[in-house]
């Protein structure tokens, strides 16, 4: 499956394999113009090349959180097409443009990009909804699976309380469009999740806590390169 789409918007993933990250191009068919969530620094021209050979304008980029495993391009972006830089507020990136909270909208034509605050892998990471159809849940919601809590101010009750009190609440049908996946999959849903996520289903959150705080896992080997250079939208100085 190459991508999803609607009368209005047309949702495609795209795969970092050295860092099993997805980046995610969201057309609106109507204007013709487009936005990335989570864009990678060494899959700019991959991603630049798409949106030129599709005849699209990129309005914005979305940061999900601040990334430990990948350097973004979303500042490269900008001074290559003038396109705004959104993070999430509270994140150390002045560099920014645009900095959403939670029930924020982004307009990209008429569809609305929702933002919901789901902290718990970081401090301020973000997921993005777009009502009766999907969500991007960058590190807080994988596929069978979640984001790692041990660093970047993350918080193993703050993510259960992220997925089941927040994202666990949206429609069963809607669509789950994570921010990894090490396995070849592309996308959940958040009733398939709410039933077979094996961190989070019919899990309390003690132990789920306990889960966590077991892991015991090797630090991502950009961690040092990708932190200070995406707290300068990934321009590296």
């Amino acid at each position: 499956m190459t991508h999803i789409a609607n009368s209005d918007i047309q949702i495609r993933p795209l795969y970092d394999g050295e860092s099993g990250t997805w980046t995610y191009l969201i057309i609106h068919n109507a204007t013709h113009t487009c936005c990335l969530i989570d864009p990678i620094l060494e899959k700019m021209d991959r991603d630049i090349n798409l949106i030129r050979e599709l005849n699209l304008e990129l309005l914005f980029t979305i940061e999900t959180h601040i990334h430990a495993d990948h350097i973004t391009s979303s500042g490269s972006l900008r001074q290559l097409t003038n396109c705004k830089t959104f993070v999430p507020e509270g994140a150390k990136i002045e560099c920014a443009t645009n900095f959403m909270k939670d029930s924020s909208k982004i307009l990209l034509g008429d569809t609305a990009l929702e933002i919901l605050e789901t902290p718990g892998h970081t401090e301020h990471s973000i997921s993005i909804y777009i009502k009766n159809l999907c969500v991007f849940t960058g590190d807080a919601l994988l596929i069978r699976g979640c984001g790692r809590t041990d660093f970047q101010g993350g918080n193993a009750e703050l993510l259960y309380e992220s997925i089941t009190q927040k994202l666990f609440q949206l429609p069963e049908d809607t669509i789950v469009f994570p921010g990894h996946d090490y396995k070849g999959f592309v996308y959940s849903s958040i009733g398939e999740e709410k039933k077979l996520n094996p961190r989070v289903a019919n899990k309390s959150k003690a132990e789920f806590v306990s889960f966590m705080q077991n892991l015991n896992l090797p630090y991502p080997k950009k961690i040092h390169e990708a932190l200070p250079a995406n707290e300068n939208c990934g321009i590296l100085k």
